[in-house]
Protein backbone atom coordinates (compact mmCIF):
# COMPACT_ATOMS: atom_id res chain seq x y z
CA UNK A 1 0.00 0.00 0.00
CA UNK A 2 2.80 2.13 0.60
CA UNK A 3 4.63 1.78 -2.17
CA UNK A 4 1.10 2.23 -4.83
CA UNK A 5 0.88 5.75 -2.62
CA UNK A 6 4.66 6.49 -3.51
CA UNK A 7 4.18 5.29 -7.48
CA UNK A 8 0.94 7.41 -7.23
CA UNK A 9 2.99 10.59 -6.12
CA UNK A 10 5.67 9.95 -8.29
CA UNK A 11 3.45 10.02 -10.88
CA UNK A 12 1.83 12.98 -9.71
CA UNK A 13 4.89 14.87 -9.55
CA UNK A 14 5.99 14.20 -12.91
CA UNK A 15 2.54 14.95 -14.61
CA UNK A 16 2.86 18.35 -12.59
CA UNK A 17 6.18 18.83 -13.67
CA UNK A 18 5.07 17.86 -17.47
CA UNK A 19 2.22 20.12 -17.18
CA UNK A 20 4.49 23.05 -15.71
CA UNK A 21 7.19 22.44 -18.04
CA UNK A 22 4.96 22.76 -21.66
CA UNK A 23 3.52 25.88 -19.84
CA UNK A 24 6.65 27.41 -19.43
CA UNK A 25 7.34 26.27 -22.98
CA UNK A 26 3.71 28.07 -24.08
CA UNK A 27 4.66 30.98 -21.95
CA UNK A 28 8.21 31.36 -23.62
CA UNK A 29 6.79 30.95 -26.81
CA UNK A 30 4.48 33.42 -26.02
CA UNK A 31 7.25 35.95 -25.03
CA UNK A 32 8.18 38.13 -28.22
CA UNK A 33 11.17 39.51 -26.75
CA UNK A 34 14.06 36.37 -26.70
CA UNK A 35 16.36 38.76 -25.23
CA UNK A 36 17.86 38.44 -21.53
CA UNK A 37 15.85 41.79 -20.45
CA UNK A 38 12.70 40.12 -22.76
CA UNK A 39 12.58 37.20 -20.38
CA UNK A 40 13.69 38.95 -17.38
CA UNK A 41 10.78 41.17 -17.92
CA UNK A 42 8.41 37.87 -19.03
CA UNK A 43 9.77 36.27 -15.79
CA UNK A 44 8.28 38.76 -13.58
CA UNK A 45 5.20 39.28 -15.36
CA UNK A 46 4.47 35.59 -15.01
CA UNK A 47 5.69 35.47 -11.15
CA UNK A 48 2.97 36.01 -8.55
CA UNK A 49 3.20 37.74 -5.16
CA UNK A 50 3.25 36.19 -2.11
CA UNK A 51 3.00 38.70 1.35
CA UNK A 52 5.00 40.86 -0.69
CA UNK A 53 7.87 38.36 -1.82
CA UNK A 54 7.85 37.13 -5.62
CA UNK A 55 7.27 33.43 -6.08
CA UNK A 56 9.34 32.55 -9.42
CA UNK A 57 8.25 29.54 -11.56
CA UNK A 58 11.98 27.36 -10.92
CA UNK A 59 11.44 26.26 -14.84
CA UNK A 60 11.26 30.11 -15.79
CA UNK A 61 14.10 30.50 -13.83
CA UNK A 62 16.25 27.56 -15.14
CA UNK A 63 15.30 28.63 -18.46
CA UNK A 64 16.88 32.46 -17.84
CA UNK A 65 19.58 31.34 -16.38
CA UNK A 66 20.65 28.87 -18.89
CA UNK A 67 19.82 31.69 -21.68
CA UNK A 68 22.19 33.47 -19.59
CA UNK A 69 24.74 31.32 -19.31
CA UNK A 70 24.60 30.99 -23.19
CA UNK A 71 24.91 34.16 -23.58
CA UNK A 72 27.99 34.45 -21.56
CA UNK A 73 29.74 32.07 -23.68
CA UNK A 74 28.59 33.35 -27.04
CA UNK A 75 29.80 36.47 -25.86
CA UNK A 76 33.23 35.16 -24.31
CA UNK A 77 34.00 33.12 -27.56
CA UNK A 78 33.14 36.20 -29.54
CA UNK A 79 35.58 38.02 -27.07
CA UNK A 80 38.35 35.96 -27.72
CA UNK A 81 37.83 36.03 -31.59
CA UNK A 82 37.87 39.37 -31.42
CA UNK A 83 40.88 39.60 -29.08
CA UNK A 84 42.91 36.91 -32.06
CA UNK A 85 41.76 39.16 -34.61
CA UNK A 86 43.08 42.44 -32.87
CA UNK A 87 46.36 40.63 -32.12
CA UNK A 88 46.52 39.19 -35.85
CA UNK A 89 45.57 42.69 -36.66
CA UNK A 90 48.17 44.64 -34.65
CA UNK A 91 51.20 42.13 -35.86
CA UNK A 92 49.21 42.90 -39.52
CA UNK A 93 49.95 47.08 -38.46
CA UNK A 94 53.28 46.40 -37.36
CA UNK A 95 54.58 44.61 -40.50
CA UNK A 96 52.52 47.47 -42.33
CA UNK A 97 54.67 50.20 -40.82
CA UNK A 98 58.09 48.65 -41.15
CA UNK A 99 57.03 48.39 -44.73
CA UNK A 100 55.40 52.29 -44.89
CA UNK A 101 58.55 53.24 -43.08
CA UNK A 102 60.73 51.32 -45.86
CA UNK A 103 58.42 52.94 -48.88
CA UNK A 104 58.94 56.43 -47.33
CA UNK A 105 62.66 55.98 -46.86
CA UNK A 106 62.63 54.92 -50.50
CA UNK A 107 60.87 57.71 -51.46
CA UNK A 108 62.92 59.79 -49.88
CA UNK A 109 65.95 58.97 -51.52
CA UNK A 110 64.31 58.92 -54.66
CA UNK A 111 63.13 62.68 -54.67
CA UNK A 112 66.00 63.38 -53.44
CA UNK A 113 67.33 61.87 -56.76
CA UNK A 114 64.85 63.54 -58.71
CA UNK A 115 65.47 67.12 -57.27
CA UNK A 116 69.14 66.63 -58.02
CA UNK A 117 71.00 67.80 -61.31
CA UNK A 118 74.36 67.10 -62.19
CA UNK A 119 76.06 69.75 -64.58
CA UNK A 120 79.43 69.78 -65.59
CA UNK A 121 79.93 67.16 -62.78
CA UNK A 122 78.70 69.47 -60.04
CA UNK A 123 75.72 68.54 -58.00
CA UNK A 124 72.61 71.49 -57.93
CA UNK A 125 69.60 71.16 -56.51
CA UNK A 126 66.55 71.65 -58.82
CA UNK A 127 65.55 74.69 -57.46
CA UNK A 128 69.14 76.55 -57.63
CA UNK A 129 69.87 74.57 -61.11
CA UNK A 130 66.34 76.57 -62.46
CA UNK A 131 67.06 79.57 -60.72
CA UNK A 132 70.78 79.76 -62.72
CA UNK A 133 69.26 78.43 -66.16
CA UNK A 134 66.69 81.05 -66.11
CA UNK A 135 69.06 83.79 -65.03
CA UNK A 136 71.23 82.76 -68.13
CA UNK A 137 68.27 82.69 -70.40
CA UNK A 138 66.98 86.36 -68.97
CA UNK A 139 70.09 87.47 -69.50
CA UNK A 140 71.13 85.92 -73.01
CA UNK A 141 67.69 87.74 -73.79
CA UNK A 142 68.22 91.22 -72.88
CA UNK A 143 71.38 90.40 -74.68
CA UNK A 144 69.66 89.68 -77.84
CA UNK A 145 67.40 92.39 -77.36
CA UNK A 146 70.60 95.05 -77.21
CA UNK A 147 71.83 93.11 -80.71
CA UNK A 148 68.46 93.37 -82.35
CA UNK A 149 68.10 97.33 -81.56
CA UNK A 150 71.65 98.12 -82.19
CA UNK A 151 71.04 96.50 -85.54
CA UNK A 152 68.36 98.33 -85.92
CA UNK A 153 69.89 101.61 -85.88
CA UNK A 154 72.77 100.09 -87.75
CA UNK A 155 70.22 99.36 -90.65
CA UNK A 156 68.47 102.69 -90.38
CA UNK A 157 71.99 104.37 -90.59
CA UNK A 158 73.27 102.09 -93.67
CA UNK A 159 69.67 103.11 -95.45
CA UNK A 160 70.48 106.15 -94.81
CA UNK A 161 74.07 106.27 -96.11
CA UNK A 162 73.17 104.39 -98.57
CA UNK A 163 70.36 106.89 -100.21
CA UNK A 164 72.56 109.67 -99.75
CA UNK A 165 75.71 107.73 -101.78
CA UNK A 166 72.57 107.32 -104.31
CA UNK A 167 71.86 111.11 -104.39
CA UNK A 168 75.31 111.97 -104.35
CA UNK A 169 75.68 109.41 -107.19
CA UNK A 170 72.55 111.11 -109.13
CA UNK A 171 73.99 114.35 -108.66
CA UNK A 172 77.35 113.40 -109.60
CA UNK A 173 75.84 111.79 -113.03
CA UNK A 174 73.78 114.52 -113.67
CA UNK A 175 77.32 116.61 -113.27
CA UNK A 176 78.52 114.24 -115.50
CA UNK A 177 76.10 114.41 -117.97
CA UNK A 178 76.10 118.43 -118.08
CA UNK A 179 79.97 118.40 -118.11
CA UNK A 180 79.95 116.36 -121.52
CA UNK A 181 77.37 118.39 -122.99
CA UNK A 182 79.60 121.56 -121.93
CA UNK A 183 82.25 119.94 -123.33
CA UNK A 184 81.11 119.02 -126.54
CA UNK A 185 79.29 122.29 -126.77
CA UNK A 186 82.88 124.10 -126.42
CA UNK A 187 84.71 121.24 -129.22
CA UNK A 188 82.24 122.35 -131.66
CA UNK A 189 82.15 125.74 -130.77
CA UNK A 190 85.99 125.54 -131.05
CA UNK A 191 85.75 123.81 -134.13
CA UNK A 192 83.61 126.45 -135.35
CA UNK A 193 86.15 129.20 -134.50
CA UNK A 194 88.42 126.70 -135.99
CA UNK A 195 86.81 126.63 -139.43
CA UNK A 196 86.07 130.50 -139.47
CA UNK A 197 89.86 130.76 -139.04
CA UNK A 198 90.76 128.72 -141.83
CA UNK A 199 88.77 129.90 -144.21
CA UNK A 200 90.00 133.75 -143.36
CA UNK A 201 93.59 133.08 -144.15
CA UNK A 202 92.17 130.75 -147.11
CA UNK A 203 90.91 133.77 -148.80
Amino acid sequence: MQKIKHTLLFLVAILFFNIAFGQVQQDTLKNTDPSLNGQYEFMLRKSKSLYGARLINPTRLSALWKSVNDTLKKERKQLQQARQEIKAQAGSISSLKGEVSGKESSLANANAAVNEIKFLGIAFNKGTYNTIVWTIIIVLAIGLAIVIFQSGKLRHEAKYRTELYQEVANEFQAHKVKAKDKEMKLARELQDERNKWDEGRGR
